[in-house]
Formats: structure tokens, sequence, C-alpha cells
């Protein structure tokens, strides 16, 4: 016997990491917890500043692999999950305010230690026309290297720690050429002043000294910072604002039915909460007595309010908007529905898409290579010098000048957050707007999709069949043949089956149960009733087991044919009569196909109904094509068969209620599962929309296009940005301030790109 492979148990953990700044760190941080031995997998996401790992629970676990990251250069610890996971969000959101006034405090400081000498530089500038003011016979000179100094001690601490940390790691990041451009700027200048100072060269001008650039470069730097933690606390507003729906508070019923307030993450299952009119359900239950309107919008993306009442669900997060409520807890901390939902945004936001892959290899390299590029313009620009016969002076200061440069305007920060701002703001529109992207994969494949094909029950339609007409033959009566179909049926767990009984416990019909029962997947139910053979389901059941098509029976259009027949053990299959169940058409479904046909795509409805009723079912919302009479195991080869055909060029989506239908939502391009509430974890499709209707199927495309496509653009501004600023910036066409603000300005222009998703029409 061949030995099989078992497959490693897997486990998932988050970890939120502290002092990354540019696409090197992540880099680095990827790669500290993938060499710990049993981590299977590591994202992480800059702009969040989390790390999504996939680890073998019996060789680590989150705790280690945080402290194999924190001994690469980085603070790392696990995140908390739970009922506290609402509590944890906003401390996170505490200490990015706190990073943001740090970086507010440090960039103003900075600019009031620069304007200075920025002032100072420009108006000598204007009142001497040789610049021959010698800086060390007036008080600015030291005035100069004084305001530097403090500059580089105070605004520059923070980047030379940073950068510290990486060399003894013996490796580098955004700080290391920061810290070097900033360094070589005040080193040169330094050196040159006290040289002047001492008789020892020509004395130099305020103007032919970098101290006003030393600083300048952290100035605008930390300024560029602040600005981008602001962007980014915008881009990732969407988690937090999920978790503040839940109240912090609830009213839990006490065995004397008097409500007592204790923090909603001291619920248990099974406690009884009442909630008032305008409050919020604070957590996943069952409604046990009272009846309300409760507005979802902000888990389904639902505009209009729903009736709530005895024996339904609600989800916490909800609004109750005109009753009193009294609920049974049915799922508290991390299986709540709201709790599900911002897992799975977490998650979505910390994948990468394919488009990245290139972004990542380019990161790993890029500041090795900027620091080879700066060497290289140093060692270009002295040979330059010396063959130009320039003195020692002016070549150095060349030198410093465009090495400076090259080092500031060349900083990756942009290049690490092209990709996760863009996927933070449409996953967090999309969240709030009820469509969840499980799979990240699912944005860039959204945009091959040229097909959508659509499940009919529960997709199109309401999912709630009734029967409709009730058709005795052979001189048997209405009620005996729904006690037949009812007896054989009641066991199935199909929606035609449901509908049959239902139709026969309205009715009060009294139904005995079967001896044997048997389903035939895609033909209906086989059972023993009263040593007889009791057949229910299509006309292919009946002829697969002998029967005949009675002729004198007919459905009207978009009715589902339900047969019924007999045999016994001295006669062969006798046809008994047929019912008529249709289910209706979701009143948003027209609409929504219209706005598929809008976005260019093409329509096909896969049903295992009859052909006659899933026409009519197509030609009332305006379905381009039907395949009908397709069981539930052939509709992944029917899914199969589409991607097959060449003269289409696109990919297929296929939308279903992610259940039945979880096999074409696998096999499909792009699987679209419309769930609802406590159901979340258990779809299968890439995309979920909360609100189970089918107008959001455009909707989740268009937003999947669009955030695509800033993803696009952003890496193209990142790459343009420094494949055209490094040249110029090593043949010295730009000056190391305008450097320091056109790399700042990148890092703002890329999260700023994203953010205009915020105000996508999407819907």
């Amino acid at each position: 016997m061949t030995p099989t492979k078992s497959t490693p148990p897997s486990a998932a953990a988050t970890l939120e990491i502290e002092g990354m700044n540019c696409a090197s760190c992540v880099a680095h941080v990827e790669q500290a917890a993938i060499a710990v031995p049993g981590v299977q997998g590591c994202n992480v996401n800059l702009a969040r500043g989390l790390a999504q790992v996939r680890f073998d629970p019996d060789r680590t676990n989150p705790t280690a692999i945080a402290a194999a990251i924190t001994s690469s250069g980085y603070s790392a610890a696990p995140t908390e999950s739970g009922a506290d996971a609402a509590g944890a969000e906003r401390r996170r959101a505490e200490r990015q305010q706190l990073d943001e006034r740090a970086w507010f405090k440090r960039a103003v400081i900075g600019i009031l230690l620069w304007l200075p000498l920025e002032a100072t530089h420009w108006t000598l500038r204007l009142l001497s026309h040789q610049h021959a003011i010698p800086a060390q016979q007036t008080a600015i000179g030291w005035l100069a290297f004084l305001l530097s100094t403090l500059s580089i001690v105070y605004v520059g601490s923070r980047f030379y720690l940073s950068a510290w940390q990486a060399l003894r790691l013996r490796t580098s990041n955004m700080d290391t050429l920061i810290s070097l451009g900033a360094s070589v700027a005040y080193g040169y200048s330094l050196g040159y002043f006290l040289a002047g100072w001492a008789g020892a060269v020509a004395p130099p001008t305020i103007h032919q000294l970098y101290f006003m650039e030393a600083s300048g470069i952290l100035a605008l730097i930390s300024l560029g910072h602040w600005l981008e933690a602001r962007a980014r606390h915008a881009a990732g507003s969407a988690i937090a604002e999920l978790l503040n729906l839940t109240p912090a508070v609830a009213l839990r019923l006490g065995d004397d039915n008097q409500p007592r307030e204790i923090p909603t993450s001291r619920l248990v299952v099974g406690d009884r909460v009442l909630v008032r009119p305008g409050d919020r359900i604070p957590v996943d239950g069952t409604v046990i007595d009272g009846r309300s309107s409760v507005d979802e919008s902000m888990i389904t993306g639902e505009p209009l309010p729903v009736t709530r009442g005895p024996g339904d669900a609600v989800m916490g997060g909800t609004i109750n908007q005109d009753g009193r409520l009294i609920l049974r807890v049915t799922k508290t901390g991390s299986e709540t529905a709201l709790e599900q939902i911002v897992k799975l945004v977490e998650t979505a936001q910390s994948s990468k898409p394919p488009v990245q892959r290139l972004a990542d290899r380019v990161a790993a390299v890029f500041v090795p290579a900027v620091l080879a590029i700066a060497i290289l313009t140093g060692l270009g620009w002295t040979a330059w010098g010396a063959a130009q016969g320039w003195g020692i002076t002016k070549t150095l200061g060349v030198v410093a000048n465009d090495v400076c440069s090259v080092l500031i305007i060349a900083c990756p920060c942009a290049l690490g957050l092209a990709v996760p701002t863009a996927l933070m703001v449409g996953t967090g529109r999309g969240a709030k707007n009820g469509i969840l992207i499980r799979d990240i994969d699912a944005l860039q494949n959204a945009e091959t999709i040229g097909i959508v094909v659509l499940d009919k029950t529960g997709t199109v339609t309401q999912g709630k069949p009734a029967v409709t007409q009730v058709q005795p033959f052979d001189g048997i009566g209405e009620e005996d043949l729904l006690e037949l179909a009812a007896a054989a049926e009641q066991y199935s767990e199909h929606p035609l089956a449901r509908a049959v009984v239902a139709r026969a416990r309205d009715r009060g019909i009294q139904f005995p149960d079967p001896a044997s029962f048997t389903n035939e997947p895609g033909l209906g139910v086989v059972a023993e009733i009263d040593r007889d053979t009791v057949l229910v389901g299509s006309l292919a059941l009946l002829q697969r087991h002998g029967g005949t098509d009675p002729g004198e029976l007919s459905a009207s259009p978009g009715s589902s044919s339900v047969y019924v027949a007999r045999k016994t053990p001295q006669s062969a299959v006798r046809p008994l009569g047929m019912i008529s169940i249709s289910d209706q058409i979701k009143t948003d479904s027209a609409a929504a196909i219209t706005a598929l046909h809008q976005l260019g795509l093409r329509t096909i409805l896969l049903t295992g109904d009859s052909r006659a009723a899933a026409e009519a079912v197509a030609a009332a919302v305006g379905i381009d094509d039907v395949q009908a009479e397709v069981k539930p195991g052939d509709k992944a080869e029917a899914i199969k068969r589409l991607q097959s055909i060449s003269v289409w060029q696109s990919g297929v989506a296929m939308v279903g209620d992610g259940i039945n239908d979880a096999p074409a939502l696998a096999q499909a391009d792009l699987g679209i599962a419309l769930g609802s509430g406590s159901d979340i974890a258990k779809e299968v499709g890439d995309i979920i929309l909360m609100s189970g209707s089918l107008a959001g199927v455009a909707t989740a495309i268009l937003l999947s296009r669009l955030t695509m496509r800033k993803v696009r653009q952003n890496l193209f501004l990142a790459f343009i940005f420094n494949a055209i600023a490094i040249p110029f910036a090593a043949f010295g066409l730009v000056n190391p301030l305008i450097a320091a603000g056109a790399m700042a300005l990148s890092d703002v222009t890329v999260i700023g790109n994203a953010l205009q998703l915020r105000r996508a029409k999407i819907g």
C-alpha cells in the first residue's frame, strides 16, 4: 500500500506590527516570520500595520512568531480577538493617533528650525550679488550650524534610531536612505564650515553650505509622514466604524425579568436581552418577544428596514427602530456576524493580489539598489570633477548635493503603500455596502469576467416556492393527492418538497410516515407508503421507473411541475396527478440584470428546474440565455464548459446561495455567494453579498474593477516617480529639498488616489 501524505494542520493569527515605514520593511517582516519553523505563510499590510500568518499549531504559535519578528527589529504582538476585538481596535486607533501627533510635533519643530535658514538663505541671495558674505565672519554660519544640529538631534532621531536598528540586523530600510541623505548634507557642511573657520580652505558662504538642506529634508519628510498617517487613518477607518457599531453595554433580563445594564462582553449564549426602541442590538440573537422594524443597512447595505418578530434572527450592531424587543442570545464575541465580517475584511486587507508580486520583488532589492546608485553617483561626479579641473571643495559639494538627492527622492514608501491602501479603501467601502471580499484574488479576477451565471432559486427568485395548482388525475381527489405527496416529501430538504408539505399542513391534512425514503438527486423522491411505492418528482423520475407522460397535465408558464405516481406490487407506475409550484421573482432582479448588461456582461440562468419554468423567469428579468434541468452535481461541469469556450475570452462568475451551489462557486473564476448574517462563515464564495439581493452583483463587480484600477494607478505612480526622479537626481537636476518634498508628495498622492474610492459611485 502506498502511504498517503497528510496535510499539516493549519491555523491563522493576526499580529500587530510597529516600526514599518516602507516596502522594504514589509519584506523584512515577512522574511522573519517565514523563517520560523512551522510558519506556512505571511502577508503584511503596511498601511494597517498588521500581519496575517498561517502556521502549524503543533510546531509554533503566534507568540513565538511575534518574538521572531521583534528580534528582526520591529515590534510585534498578537492582536486581541473575541469579545474585546472592538476594544483592541480602539486601542490600536489610539496608538495610531499618538503616532500621528508625534509626527506632527516633529514636523512643526522641524519647520521652525528650517524656516529661519531658508529665509536667511534667500535674503542674502537677494542682497549679495556675488555671494561674498563669508559665513564664519557673521553669526549666520554659527546659527545655521546650531539650528541644523538641533534638527538632526531631535527631528532626525527617529530616522537614525530606525536606521541603526536595521544596520545592527545587517539590513536596510527607508530610514537608512533618509538618515544617509541628511548625514551627507550635514556632514559635508560641518566639515567645510569648520575647515573654513580654521583657515584650511577659503571661507564658505551660506549658499555653499547644506545645513539648510539637512534641516529641510527632515522637516519635509516628517510633514509627509504626518500627512501619510492622517491618510492611513482615513483609509483604514472602515473596520473601526464596523466595530464601533457594537454597543458597550446591554440590558440583560434576570430571573425576575428586571433589566440590568452589563458590559456587552459579559453576555453569554442563552441570556435574555431587552432592546429598547432606538437602541443598537448588542449581539446576535433570536427574537422571543416583541415586534419592530430593524435597520440593518450598516451590515447588509440595504437601505430599507426589515420587520423582525418572534422566531426571527437579528444581528448585533443593527438598530431597533420603533418597537420593544426581547432577544435570546445565540452568538457572542467572535462568533457574531459583525465580528466575522470584520475578520473577513481584515483578512482581505492583509492579503495580496497577484499584481503586487512585482512590487514585492522590486521592494526586496530596492534600498540596496538605491544605495548602489548613490555610490555610483558620487564616484561619477568625483571623476567628472577631476576631469573638469574642479577643486576638492566644489567636487565634494556637487557630490554631497546629488548623492543626498538620490538617497532622499528614491525612498520606496509610495511603493509599499500603493497596493494596500487601495485594497483597504476598496474592501472597506464594500463592507459598508454589504459586500464582503473574502478572497483578494477576486478583485483581480473580476476584471476578466465576461459571463455571469446565475442560480435561479433563492438568487433570481425569492427561494420560497409555493403551490399554485393541484391537478389530480385518474379519479383521485386533491386532498388525497396532497396527502400522498406530502407523506413522501416530508423528509426532503428540497424547496419544492417543503412547499408541498407546507400546503398539506395549511389544509390540515394528516399524512403518515413512509416506511422507506430514497432521495434521487435532481429527480425527486421515492417512498414506501402502505406497501405501495410513491414517486414524487420530475417526469424523468417517473420514466426512470417505467412510467409514461400523462399528456393531459400541463403547468402554467414559470411554474415547476411535481408529478405524483404510485406503483403497487401488482401494477406498473400509474400517474396520479401533478402539483404546480412557482417561486416569486425578487422585486429587484430585473434591475440587477439590467445593471449587469450595462457593465457589458452576458447573463446565463443555470438551474435544475424545468426548461419552461427557467425560460419564463429568464424572460421576465431579461437574462440572455438558459441552461435548465441541470443536476446540482453537474453545475460545476457546466461552469467548466463555459470556461473552455475560447470565443468568450473572458472569465465566468457564478452567483448562487453559497451552499447548494458550492461546487459551481468554487469552479468559477469568481464565486459570488448571496448570504446573510450568522451564516457568513459557511459561505464559499470569493465575494459575499450580505443583503442576499442580486442587485449587489453588479455593485461588487464594479467595485472590484474600480479598486484594481486604483491599484494599478498607484503602482504606476510609484514606479514612474522613481524611474524619472532617480536619474534626475543623479544628474544634479534636483535639489535635496525638492527631493524631500517630492518624496513626501508621492506618498500622499498614492494614498489620496486610493481615497477617491470612498466617493466613487458604485450603486
